[in-house]
């Protein structure tokens, strides 16, 4: 998998990878799709998925929504990880672009942060699908993520 260049970031927090994990681990989610962190690092996330069945739609494929939450969370936690310690995330909008068919038996998504800003970041997630240990690149994307602070509910 080639990767474009991509900016350094700084993380506003210096338990940045810690409370990712945590934060990670309430997501309910990501949880019941048996997803899981891979990387984690300043402006970058990767999240890792296992085909089974239950993922799938009517092809056998994993199916494109499934594609689609576990991008939105590895771009939405690229994010995350430079916020600061008061700071809960929320997704604003996405656009996917499934370019193959998802079909492996894992899948990788790579979220990267392209430009962080005060209270909006844009993030891109590119999604990668794995069979007989050859990937494809099967989902790209842009997404807009806005911090929350101090808003009920809202944790860091």
């Amino acid at each position: 998998m080639d990767e474009a260049p991509v900016a350094a970031f700084e993380p506003a927090d210096d338990g940045f990878e810690r409370r990712t994990r945590e934060s990670f681990a309430r997501q309910g989610a990501m949880a019941h799709l048996g997803a899981t962190l891979e990387r984690i690092a300043p402006g970058r996330v990767d999240i890792g998925l296992r085909f089974r069945p239950e993922l799938s739609q009517q092809h056998g494929f994993f199916h494109a929504g499934i594609v689609a939450t576990v991008a939105d969370s590895a771009a939405g936690y690229a994010a995350f990880t430079l916020y600061p310690a008061d700071a809960g995330v929320l997704t604003v909008e996405f656009k996917v672009n499934l370019m193959a068919p998802a079909d492996g038996e894992r899948l990788l998504a790579a979220g990267r942060v392209v430009r962080a800003g005060r209270s909006i970041t844009v993030a891109r997630f590119d999604v990668h699908v794995f069979r007989d240990g050859q990937a494809t690149h099967c989902a790209t994307g842009l997404q807009t993520i806005m911090r929350m602070v101090g808003r009920a509910g809202v944790q860091g």
